[in-house]
Formats: structure tokens, C-alpha cells, sequence
């Protein structure tokens, strides 16, 4: 049963609690909160204190904790923002939702689709929104390019293009993070896939306006042997470090996806195209000569792609396609979600269901490459 959203006095600030102060907690979400004057952040907890401490200190956030618990138990707080390593993600968020708090949390919310959802539906029945960490459906680029989808620039959808790559660990040397040591080597694991491959599928989610029906796909470990940081030393890393998957949405596209960590290129890595009766728009996210995102477009009058100027209202205050990826994108998500609190009427944009769309494809492109065949969607068959 799904109750109605519970509104926050847009009179007031909307009062936020951070869990996690690593490193994308400093550089993107507390950045993106500070940049808004409709909320404010009131806490801080992560079970480093001293990281909790130094990030209170450089933001001016009042209260620092050790431990989510007395974060969650405050009743002047609205928002909880899960910052905090993947495998923490849905135990934190469950237990933020049971507080009765609003969650932001980054993805993935948990690492099987059906969890996911589970979390979504009970959001839903308690009036509470969900937003997930999907940062690049954000860049001020990307939703210009979504906003001419939706004015009918490309006609039908026919073909979405996603590319999530960069060559972050192209080098065997650069410690890899958030891997399990101990796993089964002779058993390829899920990596590029699950972190790379999100956001871009989400993307295509959102600018096909449909779900895939069914997928096929392919993962590849290209560097077997590399340094982990929580052994600190070079050891055997069964991983997909790489991965293709194409797929029918159901609506009648096509779609193809491209994930990979040692691909030549810069951060973050993301390319959208997509191509339909009328024309064609390629959004490409991707810090060159100091510039992070690129639009361009094309009709079927005009096939050349030109460059588009992105409009002034679809930036954060203050914001320019020179600034850092991570903090001008952050700031339209953080903005996004401020918005959706304040007004009930609006939908609830890339939030937990949405990101149980995203883990279900995921777990199927990983059993379609176990099993070598065609996954149909849903799952187990049943629509959501």
C-alpha cells in the first residue's frame, strides 16, 4: 500500500545526516548539500570519528558520531545520505527508512534486484523518497539532452548507445578497492558490471523511456593480476574488468552497453547516444582539455553532428562545464532531490525503484553470461 509523500515545510530547511566522510562524501555529496540554501547538513557519523572530525571541521557540520545509531534516532533530522561502502548500503538504508527518514544513498542500494525493491516498497508505504547515487543522469548536459528527447528532437527512439569506460585500473598497480580477496578465483566475479555499468543503463532507462525485455551479454578479466589494497600486495583478481551487453527495450529499441575500468580515457568515462526517426544527440561526459561535458546533434537534414550550447537553467548556481565533474554534476543531484522533498506533487526521479530496474539488469546480464544465453525481463517473470 502506498501512502502519501510526506511534505517538508518549504518554509524550513530541509535538516540532513551524512553516514560515511570518505572521500566521495567530501568531493560530491556534502559539496552538492552546501551548495543549496534550502538544506542543511546537522551531522555527520562514520566509524573513522577522526574522518568524521575533519569533515565536520572543513564543512561547519555541528554534531559528529561514531556510529549511525544516534544519527538515525535524532527526530530533527529529514534526510539521511548513505555515503558509506557498498556492502553497508542496504542495511544502513533499511535501517534510515525505519527511522522514518527521506534516504539519498549511493549505488547500488544492494546487490540483488529483489532487495532493491524491497526497500523501494516500503519507502513507498511509508511517503518516504528514495534517491540513488545515479550522478550522470545529473550533468547539465545529460539532462539538457533529456529535455530535447522529450520535446521530440530525435522523433521515436530506435538505437541507445551507453559507454561507461576509463582507465582507472589499466595499471596492475593502482590498488583496487571494495574487492573480496578471499573469493573463488576460478569463479569470474562481477566488478566493472556493477559499478560502471549502472549509471549508463539508467541512462538509457531514462532516455528510451523503457525497460530492457530481454539482454545478452559478456564479461572478460584482461588484467588478471593486481594490487589489492586490503592485502597490499599483487595477487590473482578473478574480475570482469570488462564487459559488453546488448539488448531489446521493451518498447522496441535497441540497446548496447559498454563497461570497463581499463579502457583508455579519462574520468568519468560516460557517452550517451541515441538515435531515432528524426535525429540523434551524443552526450559525452568526459574531462578533456578542461572542459567535462560535450553535446552534439544531428537530423536526418543535417547529418553532421554540431556541437548544442547547454542553456544557463540547467546548471547549479555557479556552475560551467569548466568545473569538476564531480561537483557540478553532484550539485543538480542534490538539487533534484531538495526539490522533490519540498513539493509532493513531483515525481520521485531516480530513486529505488528505478535502481531495482538497474540491479535486475545487471543480474541478468551476469546469468546470461553464466548460463551463455538470452535473459528474459523481468526476472522470474513477474512485472514489477
Amino acid at each position: 500500500m502506498t501512502t502519501s509523500v510526506r511534505p517538508i515545510d518549504p518554509s524550513r530547511r530541509v535538516r540532513v545526516g551524512v553516514l560515511g566522510a570518505g572521500a566521495w562524501a567530501r568531493f560530491a555529496h556534502i559539496p552538492g548539500f552546501k551548495r543549496d540554501d534550502r538544506c542543511e547538513v546537522v551531522a555527520i557519523a562514520d566509524p573513522n570519528r577522526a574522518l568524521a572530525e575533519a569533515a565536520a571541521a572543513e564543512f561547519g557540520i555541528p554534531d559528529v558520531y561514531d556510529r549511525h545509531e544516534p544519527l538515525l534516532e535524532r527526530s530533527d533530522i529529514d534526510l539521511v545520505d548513505v555515503c558509506t561502502p557498498s556492502a553497508t548500503h542496504f542495511a544502513l538504508s533499511m535501517a534510515a527508512l525505519a527511522a522514518n527518514k527521506h534516504v539519498l544513498c549511493e549505488k547500488p542500494v544492494a546487490f540483488d534486484f529483489r532487495e532493491t525493491r524491497r526497500a523501494a516498497m516500503i519507502a513507498r508505504s511509508k511517503g518516504l523518497r528514495t534517491k540513488l547515487g545515479f550522478t550522470f543522469r545529473y550533468a547539465p548536459a545529460m539532462r539538457y539532452m533529456k529535455h530535447l528527447v522529450d520535446q521530440g528532437f530525435i522523433g521515436t527512439p530506435f538505437i541507445f548507445n551507453g559507454y561507461e569506460q576509463n582507465s582507472q585500473w589499466l595499471d596492475p598497480q593502482n590498488p583496487l578497492r571494495q574487492v573480496d580477496p578471499d573469493a573463488d578465483q576460478s569463479v569470474l566475479q562481477v566488478s566493472s558490471l556493477e559499478g560502471y555499468g549502472a549509471p549508463i543503463i539508467d541512462i538509457g532507462h531514462w532516455m528510451v523511456g523503457s525497460g530492457y525485455d530481454k539482454v545478452v551479454g559478456t564479461m572478460r578479466n584482461f588484467i588478471p593480476e593486481r594490487m589489492v589494497r586490503q592485502t597490499g600486495r599483487m595477487m590473482r583478481m578473478n574480475i570482469d574488468d570488462g564487459d559488453i551487453f546488448i539488448g531489446e527495450f521493451a518498447n522496441g529499441a535497441l540497446g548496447s552497453v559498454q563497461t570497463s575500468f581499463v579502457t583508455v580515457g579519462n574520468y568519468p568515462g560516460i557517452e550517451a547516444r541515441v538515435y531515432g526517426s528524426k535525429g540523434a544527440l551524443i552526450c559525452r561526459l568526459v574531462e578533456e582539455e578542461g572542459i567535462c561535458e560535450r553535446l552534439t546533434a544531428a537530423t536526418a537534414d543535417q547529418v553532421e553532428f554540431r556541437p548544442v550550447v547547454v542553456p544557463p537553467e540547467f546548471y547549479p548556481p555557479g556552475g560551467s562545464p569548466r568545473e569538476t565533474w564531480r561537483s557540478l554534476f553532484y550539485a543538480n543531484l542534490t538539487a533534484s532531490l531538495i526539490t522533490e522533498l519540498r513539493d509532493p506533487s513531483l515525481p520521485n526521479e531516480g530513486d529505488f525503484e528505478d535502481g531495482a530496474k538497474v540491479q535486475e539488469v545487471i543480474n541478468a546480464v551476469e546469468l546470461s553470461f553464466r548460463e551463455r544465453r538470452w535473459i528474459d525481463l523481468p526476472l522470474g517473470g513477474a512485472k514489477a
